[in-house]
């Protein structure tokens, strides 16, 4: 990977590039992405490595709410049959909830305006590799796209990129609305992470680098209601207690004290805060490219959502890792009806005690 410290180096390979620019010399730079159709965007059958991803579109029709959520991002390398990375490509790039929003990280990036240029510069080595967007949304889009990758001799390295993308409306494990503020909030245990959420459950060998996490917060009340007093729990090659353990979810995404202000940096950070007492929609990232977390038979990523799982919130969340192929199968990705964000606000009837858990139908 060039660096300063070894930018004057030569790299080997040959740089190239695919990109939607006019074949005909004009300025019609991008591919029509019909709705329901699949545009294959990379295709090489040759060694190399992807070492940036840049994507931007737009809707031929005007905008449609939660776009970024309705087109999936699959890639294949090496002529296997199931993809290595699936997501919703917002969600790939950095942020859910169907948006985008203008943050910087190290290994993804939404720039100017308003978030809508999508950035990628994880190295992707591959043998051969094809890559896919999906148009799950009812309008055509004008697609743009760059990816620059190398062109190489052969590649060694028996590791490949992948990404998955997970969401689940979580359920209280132990009846959150029979119990007063400060036991549903601090009460309880949690050891060995039975009903935590699942951000990757990995079989082979390789290693995690980090994920983005989601969270609306279902619970309509006055008291104090931070969602994330729930501990990280990694298992490692089968452990049957967390061979990593955390603190508390703001830990974990290396912040402290029940945060809401926004703040960058290129391994972890908010980019979404929140509202007031911890209400609404909320984004944060951690990527592990110091410290990658290595497994030789199995990972499991989790987290509880709340303190011993007595949260019901919407989480959703993209992991990312490395490993030797073949990987486990991913579950099917959810339709595109139930991929959809909540809406931004949700307000309780008047019938209707605190606190209230929102479940859509």
């Amino acid at each position: 990977m060039t660096e300063l410290a070894n930018i004057d180096q030569k790299q080997p390979g040959k740089r190239l590039r695919e990109s939607s620019y006019d074949r005909s010399g004009g300025n019609k730079d991008y591919f029509t992405l019909e709705a329901g159709k699949t545009l294959t965007v990379f295709d090489h059958q040759e060694p190399g490595k992807i070492n940036h991803i840049w994507m931007t579109m737009v809707g031929l029709s005007g905008d449609e709410a939660y776009l970024y959520r309705k087109i999936v991002l699959r890639m294949y390398w090496d002529d296997e049959e199931e993809p290595s990375v699936e997501a919703p490509i917002g969600d790939f790039f950095g942020m859910g909830h169907g948006i985008t929003k203008n943050f910087v990280s190290a290994p993804f990036q939404m720039a100017p305006e308003d978030g809508q240029a999508l950035n990628c510069y994880l190295p992707m080595p591959f043998k051969k590799a094809r890559i896919e967007v999906e148009d799950q949304a009812t309008s055509d889009l004008k697609f743009y796209f760059y990816i620059d990758y190398v062109a190489l001799d052969e590649v060694t390295n028996p590791m490949r990129f992948h990404a998955q993308w997970h969401r689940e409306l979580t359920k209280d494990a132990a009846n959150g609305n029979e119990k007063n503020n400060a036991e549903f909030e601090f009460g309880g245990k949690n050891l060995a992470g039975q009903d935590n959420y699942v951000i990757l459950d990995a079989k082979g060998s390789g290693q995690y680098i980090g994920t983005n996490l989601n969270i609306h917060n279902l619970r309509f009340t006055q008291k104090w209601n931070w969602y994330g007093e729930g501990d990280d729990m990694i298992f490692v090659d089968g452990d049957k207690t967390p061979t990593l353990k955390g603190t508390g979810m703001e830990d974990y995404f290396n912040t402290s004290w029940c945060p809401t202000q926004e703040y960058n940096s290129p391994y972890f950070g908010i980019i979404l805060g929140g509202g007031p007492n911890w209400s609404g929609k909320v984004t944060y990232y951690h990527y592990h490219i110091q410290d990658p977390i290595t497994f030789d038979q199995s990972i499991k990523v989790t987290i509880e959502h709340g303190h011993a799982n007595h949260r019901s919130d919407d989480y959703a969340s993209t992991a990312y890792w490395y490993q030797d192929e073949p990987h486990q199968a991913f579950q099917p990705l959810l339709p595109v009806e139930q991929r959809l964000p909540l809406p931004d606000v949700i307000e309780p009837t008047d019938a209707e005690t605190e606190p209230y858990f929102n479940y859509p139908n």
